[in-house]
């Protein structure tokens, strides 16, 4: 593939990525005002606090938008390697977004908690909280199908982290509509059940933060690929035809591309250029199944028979 192929690619994905990621973030903006403003006006915190969720959904678009087009640039000099670490750093963002976002909310949820137990009587839920909570679940619902589909499609970590904070957020306005229906139909003592939800709300959104950003930190780490890639990436050096064995494998992700290093051991007595077309079936091999953007270093070694 040429110079110019791939850089209309690149933009292809990078546009694909924008596309999906603007969508969700006009959703976003949408329900971040509809849910805080009838949260507020309707008296419901956990409302609220699905529209401060909402509201991190919208900070989190406007980081994915700003980073997609520097991982997708080319190699240079002072990235050698392409910036595919922009998309990691991105996903890591979204991560501690939802991490602060949880805590916030949850600060807030004991807060009332701890005033109902106190005695005070928390206003009832206006209906209208009802019909938010209900059109939020399937927005978001929607947006989760459409992004992590995408996002799959495409091999981008940045989107499919964006599509199960959209799954987050769906998630969370069912405990919303929990809370708030059981506050407007039961009565005064089951009020409590509104500011619980906006809890369980923010034990959700840690667990989803901790579940993306921990891939993330991982790869920061140079940690390698899950055991199961690399026994595929083996059987793959394997299969070609002239190498005797391999050892020094090592595999680590870059964003959306992998990275793999090897030595590739050969019979001894065949010409350079034999053994050089040896390594490059074994990249060709590998890129096939990893992509054209696959990062592979093989060092080719002469075969001893033990």
């Amino acid at each position: 593939m040429t110079t110019s192929e791939n850089s209309t690619v690149d933009a292809s994905i990078v546009s694909t990525i924008k596309r999906v990621t603007w969508i969700g973030f006009w959703v976003n903006a949408v329900l971040m005002v509809l849910k805080i403003f009838f949260g507020w006006y309707g008296h419901s915190d956990a409302l609220v606090a699905d529209g401060v969720h909402s509201l991190s959904d919208f900070a989190t678009d406007l980081i994915v938008l700003v980073f997609v087009g520097l991982a997708y640039k080319h190699a240079d000099n002072s990235h050698p390697y392409g910036h595919g670490k922009y998309e990691t750093f991105a996903t890591l963002l979204i991560a501690v977004a939802l991490l602060i976002v949880a805590i916030g909310l949850g600060i807030g949820g004991v807060r009332t908690i701890m005033a109902f137990v106190d005695g005070s009587v928390l206003p009832r839920p206006d209906i209208w909280t009802l019909v938010v909570a209900i059109v939020s679940i399937f927005a978001k619902e929607y947006l989760f199908r459409y992004t992590v589909r995408v996002g799959r499609r495409i091999n981008s970590s940045s989107l499919i982290a964006n599509a199960w904070h959209h799954r987050s957020d769906a998630i969370s306005s069912i405990a919303t509509l929990v809370g708030v229906s059981a506050s407007y139909f039961l009565g005064e003592q089951w009020r409590i059940l509104d500011p619980v939800a906006s809890l369980l709300i923010a034990v959700f959104i840690i667990i989803s933060a901790v579940q993306i950003g921990q891939p993330a930190i991982n790869e920061l780490l140079e940690r390698a690929l899950p055991e199961d890639e690399v026994l595929r990436i083996s059987d793959i050096i394997k299969s070609v035809k002239g190498v005797k064995d391999f050892h020094h494998l090592r595999t680590r992700r870059n964003g959306h591309t992998v990275m793999i290093d090897c030595h590739v051991k050969v019979d001894p007595y065949i010409t350079v250029t034999e053994g050089h077309d040896i390594a490059s079936a074994v990249e060709s091999k590998l890129r096939d199944s990893y992509g054209r953007d696959t990062v592979i270093n093989v060092h080719i070694e002469p075969f001893k028979d033990a």
